[in-house]
């Protein structure tokens, strides 16, 4: 019997023994090498270029990372880190490399980047990244030299760039308006369409300008030469009354849940100002995807026979009961003429929206290229669809008074990158030989 415990009690601590060695050998001796994961291509670096690197080891954890540059045999160090005590699994470094610090010159550079673990083996891995130093900002060369801009218009501007850009366009303060390739006697150019805010009246306060980036994140910016054009525009008090709020407010109710339970009035405020928000987020969401191509060609159609009774740009103060309630501004013209009137394109596009949309009711959005659309609003009968290509002058729906229309009639309004301008320049054959056509041929 004490022979036998004694055997199975050296079995028990020899498999102790070995399990415990096994262990330590696995935890203490491991092989696995640490990982080495980039957060984006630094192939080409910029001026200044930022980066995170994410490093780790599941096992024994990190016990030393660096990170350096090297060019022509001078070597800088960009991160080092000694970890003192095992447990770190996951690190991430950020990196910010400034080319014009580290007197790096324009060319050929390799990133090294080192992650050792805590095992006794002391794993290594080394990841060694070629990368390209290009510092050099974009040189932009303006094309259109005059910038002539009516306030609550519309003007484009054209240029050219050294190299091939991966943003770029016309910056008005913070608002950046797209730009599109387009060829002008064998020369690749850019062109841009572009508005400036409808309350700006001059040059005071507003940054307007070319604006480059490279694929390195080199970023140049060029400001043009412009002249605003003040317009006056006017403003009316609007009388809203019990007949309009009983014929139109519970189209909006049946619509929106948001709107259940509240009053006429209530429901009118409510659709004047968020629910109008809500339209225009919508519409420049449209109005994001272009095609890159100019579709349109010559003066755009005004709708026939037709009265004028409301301007791009009047300022609207809606009152009931001698109280104020609401206020807007009127980002279209509205065209009067008969009963479900048929209603054209104004130019040649491709259909990008068609339905409902708010307090536009029945709508139509068409894509003229280049960023240019137009809206038709509170339609009746719609009769074309989404993708379709359409022709200047072709019949596209009709009239009525759906959405917050008084009576039947046409909302007609231009878009630019996803903002009203006045369609009055558009109508104009002179404005669009004067803005337009004659930038287009220039010459270099």
């Amino acid at each position: 019997m004490g022979k036998k415990f004694i055997r199975y009690f050296l079995i028990f601590i020899v498999l102790v023994l070995a399990g415990s060695a096994a262990w330590l050998y696995t935890y203490y001796y491991e092989s696995e090498t640490p990982f080495v994961k980039l957060n984006k291509d630094i192939k080409t670096i910029g001026r200044v270029t930022n980066f995170n690197i994410i490093l780790g080891d599941a096992k024994s954890g990190l016990r030393n990372i660096t990170v350096a540059i090297s060019q022509e045999g001078k070597k800088h160090i960009l991160y080092s880190q000694d970890f003192t005590t095992r447990g770190t699994s996951e690190e991430t470094v950020a990196i910010t490399l400034d080319t014009q610090k580290l007197n790096l010159s324009d060319g050929a550079a390799t990133v090294d980047i080192a992650a050792v673990d805590f095992s006794l083996r002391k794993n290594r891995n080394n990841v060694s990244i070629t990368v390209t130093i290009d510092s050099t900002p974009p040189q932009i060369y303006p094309v259109s030299s005059s910038h002539y801009i009516n306030q609550g218009g519309s003007c484009i501007s054209i240029y050219s760039l050294s190299e091939k850009p991966v943003k770029n366009g016309i910056l008005v303060n913070d608002d950046l308006f797209p730009s599109y390739p387009i060829t002008i006697n064998g020369n690749l150019c850019y062109l841009s369409y572009f508005t400036i805010p409808l309350t700006i009246k001059d040059k005071k306060g507003l940054k307007l300008g070319i604006i480059a980036e490279d694929g390195a994140g080199n970023k140049a910016f060029s400001s043009i030469p412009f002249h605003i054009r003040k317009k006056n525009f006017r403003s009316d008090k609007m009388y809203i009354s019990k007949d309009f709020l009983d014929r139109k407010m519970p189209e909006f109710q049946q619509i929106y849940d948001t709107l259940q339970g509240k009053s006429l009035i209530e429901t009118f405020s409510y659709v004047n100002k968020t629910i109008r928000e809500d339209n225009l987020r919508t519409i420049q969401s449209i109005c994001r995807n272009t095609q890159p191509r100019q579709l349109w060609d010559g003066a755009f159609l005004r709708m026939k026979n037709a009265k004028t009774m409301a301007l791009f740009g009047d300022k609207r103060i809606y009152y009931y009961g001698g109280k104020e309630i609401s206020k807007s501004i009127h980002l279209g013209v509205d065209l009067a003429s008969t009963r479900n009137a048929p209603v054209e394109a104004s130019n040649s596009g491709i259909v990008v929206f068609t339905g409902y949309l708010g307090i536009y009711g029945n709508s139509i959005i068409i894509d003229h290229g280049l960023g240019l659309f137009s809206l038709y609003a509170h339609l009746g009968a719609i009769d074309i669809k989404e993708g379709d290509t359409v022709s200047k002058g072709q019949r596209i729906g009709r009239t009525d008074t759906s959405g917050l229309a008084g009576g039947d009639h046409l909302h007609f309004s231009i878009i630019v990158s996803g903002r009203f301008v006045d369609p009055k320049e558009w109508w104009d054959p002179h404005w669009i030989k004067d803005n337009i056509s004659r930038k287009m041929a220039l010459t270099f």
